[in-house]
Formats: structure tokens, C-alpha cells, sequence
């Protein structure tokens, strides 16, 4: 029998099918479970003995894992779609080759992408039956840069590693203020930019320069990667790139390395960037005994050099290679497994395949269209309070998913505010502890309290001007001459030219204006007077994606700040926020324990959780508007563009929604805000095609919006976001020969029942969805509940 879940719906807002997608249940017992008695009739005695160890000591494989195990000579793909076992797989397959095919330990390398798998691996092993903890040991279960460490030590080389991002940046703010380019690129943009490079095996001397910004940000790397040299200090991808560049100039050291490891495995393999995969391709041949484990469905680490073209594309490389898939899920739910194979079947650059469950279970994903994020965390928040309360679940049962860190603000604030224990596995700071969102803050600060010391240094580099030389300059000068406003003192500092001094009377006299303002009118003030064409230059015009989660970052800004009445209870607001904040982090510690989770889905692959909220599954969120207005970026791939681009920046978006549903054991919940950041938003079109609805026309329109908003930005409001076919009342259709304009989709709607009056009004949450009646706006007459074809 379906069970529901009070306040929340079977199906997304805007669905009318009845359908509800359902995974098949695999017959776990007898078809799919190999005994060690259909293991005699069908295989040798020398192999049958091991799976009947693992049988006694609890391990039981299906048919598909029993086959990867045993396949242990050429290459092998191994499909492992979400939570299908492969960590069991890839464990039980390397005792196999010590126990049946006697395979030295010291022979057999087994990478992975985290020092916490890596050691769950070599735990597992040893715990296996028949396996010492010596043979264990012998085993190389590392790291892809633990590997690569450990074999540039093993030949001499002693370079410090330069690993802390806290002091990479500070090298970084250094070199910047060298060449005079003080806080114009943000270091974390700086290294992702560089990182990029190195692990799609280029150099800094190839960055681009092809604009100024090109060109200054060669420079600061080819400056930052001088002094490493000069230091004697390498970073972590120096690590991988120094061991390709050994393997390749030392063949001797190669060939010792393919003589002593007869047996590769990978685990992650859709996270392998091609430096990686490089390095792993020369150790393994010419035996090529290499077996690698991944899950196209779940690539979604493209920023980092992940390709999903190396699993889709294997067999071209190993034409002999053998494919075995892992469609059984252990994890969830048939419900939460079907949702997840009919949201990535829609995915054309893929494996075919449909996952089963292990498992029954009435539970059945629910869904809601809230009025906003605020709404959507006061929801969220009260129903994980009554779970609690009521005794059907822990803290710690539950985890609540986001796309982008700037999502998580107003139910971050819900948890602080209600003393809810909570761990957040971002960076911990609050929006307001944002870079870009400090100076906004203290624009707003200054125009409370101008005598405030601790805002000033936050806004100089708006100006232009360098924080220590100018505050230095503004406390010398007013301890002789104290002024109401000491930001006045700039306008003595030596050496500005007449259009900087322009520029500090102009903010002088804005920082005044804003005192009589509500908050939100404040930061709008801010950033159509300077802020956003100050980043916009910071980024140079460029149009990346980094720049539309910048946007994202204000925005939300201006969300927060339209609840308050007042500058100052805004900021007394933000100020006991920060408090909290600071109160939360000061015991925080990196095992959730009873505490509800926060992280992006980035995050989150490879976790699980009983219950998971995925918030903000919203169009221009899940899939981000980065990916919507994809084929004008430049730096969603490097050698990608315009119709290539927008697919695969697409197709990624759907793979993060797959790997988000997937994450649910028992109870999944998903919200599609009808607001985000103050702009209608339709459902997600990852969870419409789930249902059976045609996104295509809808598809064509936004697109055609996002792309469009890309290529021309209002020059005082950078990507200022258009309401939009999603929503946007008063437009008429376009009557030029756009075929996408001129197609329609069905919505749901309120009718007039009077026969002489046409008026209707879309239905855009689930309030108003949940309201029986409603009077007409027109003749005051009761509307009723129907469906409309509209154009998109």
C-alpha cells in the first residue's frame, strides 16, 4: 500500500499522469544470487571454494558481481550504476586474485579518488576470509596522488608540498599585489584556471591571450608557478604531472613499474581526468590487465577534468575489453530507484541501462512547489521538527541537498535560528562571510555608522585602492583631523588621478543616500551605481559560469534583505547570524553524528542517507542557468563550444539530479521553489521528463532566454535575470518565425465559470493549487481548476 507524507504531493507540481515511476524489484535469492551449490554445477572446484568462504562469512554476490570477479585477465568495464555494490565488487574480486589466482600482493594497484576509500578498501580486504592482514598490507590501495607521491619519493625527490589553499592564496595575493593587480582575480578562480590546465596535460605557458584578463591572469600563474620552482615546493597537481613527465622520460622506471604491477583496478573511474587516465594507460600496458569501475551516470565533476567520453568510449581503446553491468541497487527504495532511472534515461551521451531494487518499500518520493526558498526551509524545517519529535527519526537521518553553495541560505539561517544541530560540509561561512557579499555589507554598515573602521577596509578595493595603504592614510590622517565621515580622507591620498577622486565623491555622496533606504532598495542601489560593473570587470567581461554563481551570490543577497524593513535590523540580523554561526563552527567537527546534514550534490556522491531533501529543483537552479546559456560560455570544457557545449552542460545538470535522487535510502523529498531569488521559476525539466512530460518546446524557449540574456547584459545589472516564459504575464506571443516562440505547453490554471468572461490566471505553487475557490479578478464571479494550452 503507498504511503504518503503529510504536506507534500506523489507527483510534481503541474503533473496530472498518474503514473508513478517504480523500479523492478530483482529476484535477489534465486536468480540473482549465485549459492555455493549453483556455484558447483557451473563452475571449476578451484573457485567455487572461495565463494563459499565469502558466503560463510556473510558476503553474498549477484550474478553480475560474481562475473567482474571472476573476470581477472584483459580489460574490463564495470558498469556499477547507483548503490549496485562495487565497493563489495572491487574487494571481493581482489581476494580473489590472491586467493584463487595466487597473485603476489605486491603486484596488484588499486586506485581510488579519497584517502577514506582507499583505506575502506585495504579494511575490507584483509577482513576478507582467508586473507592475512600481511598480504593485506602488501597491496597498493592508495590515491591517485598518494600513488604518485609515493613514486616520486621512492626516487629521491624531496620537494616540499604545497598543499594548504589558505596559503596558495595568500601566494597568490602576494603576486597580484606585486604587478600592481591587487584583488583583481579571486585566488580560488586563479587555481581552478591553472588546475584545469595541468590535468588535461597543458602548461601555463598555453594560457590564453587573447584579452587583457587573459593576460594578466597568465601572468600571475606563470609568476605563481616561478616562485614554486624558486621555493622548492610543488602542489598537488604538480604531483600527478611530475609523475607523467617521469614515466614518460624514464622508460627504465616505467618498465619496472609494468613488471612489478600485473593487475590495475580503478575505482571512480567516471571522476578520471586525462592526466590520470594517461598515467594509469602506461602501467597498465601492454598486459593491460586493467579493470575500471565507474558510472557515466554519475559524472558530474567536468570542472575538475572528469570526462564521461572514457568509460562511453572504452571499448575503441580496448576493442577486447569485456563489459559487465552492476544494475542492481542495494541502496533505495523501488520508488527513489525508479524516479532516478526515468530522470537519466532522458540523457543521450549514456550506457543503457535500468537499474532494479534489492529492496520493497511503500514509500513513495514527495514533492512541493513552495512560494520561495524562505517558505521551502520553514517547511523543511518544521517537517524534520515533527519527525524528531515524534520519534521516527534522528537528526542524523537526514540530509538536505542544493546545487550551488549560495542555495543553502535560507534554510542554513532556519537551522541556526531554531538551534537545530546541523553540520554544513561547504565551507562553513554564511552567505554574508561571502567575498563578493562583505563589501555589500559594509557599504550598508557605513551608511549606519560612516566612523565605522571595520567596514572601511571591505569596500577600498571597490575603489580601487589598495586596504593597507588606504587605511593607513585614513586612521593617520583623522587622528590629526577627525572627521564624521573619515572615508573623506581619501581624497588627500598621493598619488590619485581626478577621475579616482570623482569616483570617491561619488561614493561618498551614495553612502549617504542610502541611510534612508529599506535594505533591499539599498543593495540594489549598490549594485546599479558601481558593484556589479566592479565585478563585471573584475571578471572582464567574460562570460563564464563563475560569473552567473557571482550573480547568484547578490541576488540571494537582495532576497535576504527584502524581509527587513530596515538597514539597521537587517544588520543586526546579519550580525547575530555571524554570531551563531561562529557559536556552531567553534565544536564542529567532520563526523555528521546526530546532526542534519547540509552539501551541495557534489558532495554528496558517494553518501547515503535515510531521508534526503533536494531543494531549489527549480529551472535556472536544477539545471543551473550556467548550463541553460552553456553554448556562450567559454569555460564549460576546454575545446568545447556552442551546441557540444550546451548538451554536455546539460546532460551534466541531469546527472546531478540523478546522483541527488540516489542518495535516498527510505524517504526522498524534492522542492521546486515557484520563486528563486525574487524571479518565477518553473519545476525542474529533469522531474517533468521523469513523469512522461515533453520539455522540448520549453526546452527551446528557455534556452533560447538564457542564451540570449548571455550575449547581451544590461550594462548597469550584469545577467539581471528576465522573468521569462516562466511566468511573465502581459507578453504576446512573438508573430516572426521563431518556431520555438509559437509552440505551447499545457499548465495549470483558474477559469472563469462565467461563459462571457475569458479571464484565467496561471497556477504557480501549491498554495494556490491547494485552495478550493477563488473569484475572478475581472467580474468577481468563482473560478474553477482547469488546464491551458499558453505559448511558451
Amino acid at each position: 500500500m503507498e504511503k504518503s507524507t503529510s504536506g507534500f504531493e506523489h507527483k510534481p507540481f503541474g503533473i496530472s499522469s498518474a503514473r508513478v515511476p517504480r523500479a523492478e524489484i530483482a529476484k535477489i535469492g534465486n536468480a540473482e544470487k549465485f549459492t555455493t551449490k549453483r556455484l558447483s554445477g557451473q563452475f571449476q572446484e578451484w573457485d567455487t571454494a572461495y565463494f563459499g568462504r565469502l558466503e560463510q562469512s556473510g558476503i553474498s554476490l549477484n550474478a553480475a558481481q560474481i562475473a567482474a570477479v571472476r573476470c581477472t585477465e584483459g580489460p574490463l568495464l564495470t558498469l556499477a550504476g547507483a548503490g549496485s555494490g562495487k565497493t563489495s565488487t572491487l574487494v571481493c574480486r581482489t581476494g580473489y586474485l590472491l586467493d584463487v589466482k595466487q597473485i603476489d600482493p605486491s603486484g596488484i594497484l588499486l586506485l581510488t579518488f579519497s584517502s577514506k576509500a582507499a583505506a575502506e578498501m585495504r579494511e575490507r580486504i584483509a577482513a576478507l576470509p582467508g586473507i592475512s592482514s600481511h598480504d593485506a598490507a602488501r597491496i597498493q590501495a592508495r590515491t591517485f596522488h598518494s600513488f604518485c607521491l609515493w613514486l616520486l619519493f621512492s626516487q629521491g625527490m624531496q620537494k616540499e608540498i604545497f598543499g594548504d589553499t589558505r596559503r596558495q592564496h595568500i601566494q597568490l595575493q602576494q603576486i597580484m599585489r606585486e604587478l600592481s593587480l591587487s584583488d583583481a582575480y579571486p585566488p580560488e578562480n586563479l587555481l581552478a584556471l591553472l588546475s584545469s590546465y595541468k590535468v588535461n596535460l597543458m602548461k601555463a605557458e598555453q594560457l590564453p591571450e587573447s584579452s587583457e584578463a587573459d593576460r594578466q591572469m597568465k601572468r600571475i600563474l606563470l609568476r605563481y608557478e616561478a616562485w614554486k620552482i624558486e621555493h622548492d615546493r610543488i602542489d598537488f597537481d604538480d604531483v600527478l604531472t611530475l609523475a607523467y613527465e617521469m614515466l614518460q622520460e624514464r622508460p627504465e622506471l616505467l618498465e619496472r613499474l609494468r613488471r612489478r604491477f600485473s593487475h590495475l583496478m580503478i575505482d571512480e573511474f567516471q571522476d578520471t581526468n586525462l592526466l590520470q587516465y594517461e598515467i594509469v594507460k602506461m602501467i597498465a600496458a601492454p598486459r593491460n590487465n586493467l579493470m575500471v569501475v565507474g558510472d557515466d551516470d554519475q559524472t558530474i565533476y567536468s570542472f575538475n577534468g572528469a570526462r564521461s567520453e572514457f568509460i562511453l568510449e572504452f571499448e575503441k581503446l580496448y576493442p577486447k575489453a569485456r563489459v559487465i553491468t552492476l544494475d542492481i541497487n542495494y541502496r533505495s527504495v523501488p520508488s527513489i530507484v525508479g524516479l532516478g532511472n526515468e530522470v537519466i534515461k532522458h540523457n543521450k551521451m549514456r550506457r543503457n541501462k535500468t537499474l532494479r531494487a534489492a529492496h520493497n518499500g511503500a514509500l513513495l518520493p514527495a514533492y512541493m512547489r513552495p512560494e520561495s526558498a524562505d517558505d521551502e526551509a520553514n517547511q523543511i524545517i518544521a517537517h524534520i521538527n515533527r519527525e524528531v519529535s515524534a520519534g521516527r527519526r534522528e537528526y542524523g537521518d537526514f540530509a538536505i541537498l542544493y546545487r550551488s553553495s549560495s542555495a543553502n541560505r535560507a534554510v542554513l539561517e532556519q537551522l541556526v535560528i531554531r538551534d537545530i544541530p546541523h553540520i554544513d560540509y561547504g565551507d562553513g561561512r554564511l552567505l554574508y562571510e561571502h567575498w563578493l557579499v562583505k563589501p555589500v555589507i559594509d557599504y550598508l554598515r557605513l551608511s549606519i555608522n560612516r566612523r565605522d573602521f571595520d567596514a572601511m577596509p571591505g569596500i577600498l578595493p571597490t575603489l580601487y585602492i589598495p586596504r593597507d595603504k588606504g587605511m593607513a592614510h585614513i586612521q593617520a590622517t583623522d587622528e590629526a583631523r577627525p572627521k564624521k565621515g573619515p572615508l573623506v580622507h581619501l581624497l588627500t591620498l598621493p598619488g590619485l588621478k581626478d577621475f579616482q577622486l570623482d569616483k570617491i565623491r561619488q561614493r561618498l555622496e551614495m553612502i549617504r543616500s542610502l541611510k534612508g533606504l529599506v535594505p533591499t532598495a539599498a543593495i540594489t542601489q549598490i549594485r546599479k551605481s558601481f558593484y556589479d560593473t566592479y565585478i563585471q570587470a573584475g571578471e572582464h567581461s567574460e562570460q563564464t559560469s563563475h560569473r552567473e554563481m557571482l550573480k547568484e551570490m547578490l541576488d540571494e543577497l537582495e532576497t535576504s534583505a527584502g524581509r527587513f524593513d530596515s538597514i539597521v535590523s537587517f544588520l543586526a540580523f546579519v550580525d547575530d547570524m555571524l554570531l551563531r554561526n561562529q557559536q556552531t563552527a567553534a565544536v564542529k567537527s567532520q563526523a555528521q553524528g546526530n546532526r542534519v546534514a547540509l552539501m551541495t550534490i557534489h558532495k554528496s556522491k558517494g553518501l547515503e542517507f535515510p531521508a534526503v531533501f533536494l531543494i531549489g529543483a527549480s529551472e535556472g537552479t536544477l539545471p543551473h542557468s550556467s548550463a541553460l546559456g552553456a553554448d556562450s560560455l567559454r569555460d564549460t570544457r576546454i575545446g568545447s563550444e556552442g551546441e557540444a557545449s550546451y548538451t554536455e552542460a546539460l546532460e551534466e545538470e541531469r546527472r546531478l539530479a540523478y546522483v541527488a535522487v540516489t542518495r535516498a535510502k527510505e524517504q526522498l523529498f524534492v522542492s521546486s521553489p515557484a520563486l528563486q531569488r525574487g524571479k518565477k521559476a518553473a519545476v525542474s525539466r529533469f522531474l517533468l521528463s521523469a513523469f512522461g512530460q515533453d520539455t522540448a518546446a520549453s526546452d527551446a524557449a528557455i534556452r533560447s532566454e538564457y542564451s540570449g540574456r548571455r550575449s547581451g547584459p544590461d550594462p548597469t545589472r550584469f545577467g539581471k535575470v528576465r522573468t521569462g516564459r516562466m511566468g511573465r504575464s502581459g507578453d504576446a506571443p512573438s508573430s516572426g518565425g521563431n518556431t520555438a516562440a509559437q509552440r505551447t505547453q499545457s499548465v495549470p490554471v483558474w477559469m472563469c465559470t462565467t461563459g462571457s468572461c475569458v479571464a484565467w490566471t496561471r497556477i504557480m505553487h501549491s498554495k494556490d493549487m491547494a485552495s478550493a475557490h477563488k473569484p475572478c479578478p475581472l467580474c468577481g464571479s468563482p473560478m474553477k481548476k482547469g488546464r491551458k494550452d499558453v505559448p511558451v
